[in-house]
């Protein structure tokens, strides 16, 4: 049986949907339900649902074969001890430098506030315009941060654009394009060839 671990939310309803239209079934689960773990009708399957930072930590630890995570959590958390096997080209998405809309004149300051959830990624972007910047690790919604006075900007995952609109915020910079990849883990990888090679196949997946 391959155990994959999937990040909660956008990524893993893509995932399920890809693998009930390639002909797995798996009878308890649902976009709505509350379960974690769901095995398919043959078991061949297992999927467990995490958050996203875990995926890694499971995949790194054997608790997983295998995990589909974005890149942003790969990049900030880094991914030591897996093999990122393929980007999957789903989940495609932005980071970017966000503001006030009208007021990009504020990264010009001599040091920067900064709101984010990827501190690290968020320190060495700025380290590479060599600007001094003071980084608050936020983890609800950072788009707040500009607009009650917290952080003069903030580093975060853009799609569409659309939730900067509304709070009146705009990019400045995007800077990093990311989708999500298939990781796995260093054993599974040459323990479960075949398995592995199912799975991508099923979802539509090229490797």
């Amino acid at each position: 049986m391959l155990h994959i671990a999937l990040a909660k939310g956008r990524i893993a309803k893509t995932v399920m949907a890809r693998l009930q239209a390639g002909g797995w079934k798996f009878p308890e689960y649902s976009d709505d339900s509350r379960k974690l773990i769901f095995t398919d009708a043959e078991g061949r399957l297992k999927v467990t649902l995490v958050k996203s930072p875990d995926v890694a930590v499971y995949v790194r630890r054997g608790a997983a074969d295998a995990g589909i995570v974005g890149k942003d959590i790969l990049i900030e958390d880094g991914a030591a001890d897996v093999y990122e096997v393929l980007d999957l080209g789903i989940g495609k998405c932005r980071m970017a430098v966000s503001g006030i809309k009208g007021r990009q004149d504020v990264m010009k300051k001599r040091i920067l506030t900064v709101a984010s959830k990827y501190p690290g990624i968020a320190r060495k972007y700025f380290a590479s315009r060599f600007q001094p910047v003071d980084i608050i690790q936020l983890n609800g919604s950072v788009e707040l941060a500009p607009l009650v006075g917290l952080a003069d900007v903030i580093v975060d995952i853009v799609e569409t654009g659309t939730t900067l609109r509304e709070n009146g915020l705009e990019a400045y910079d995007e800077f990093m394009e990311l989708s999500a990849r298939l990781i796995c883990n260093k054993v599974s990888y040459k323990m479960k060839q075949e398995e592995l090679k199912k799975f991508i196949e099923t979802c539509g997946f090229k490797k």
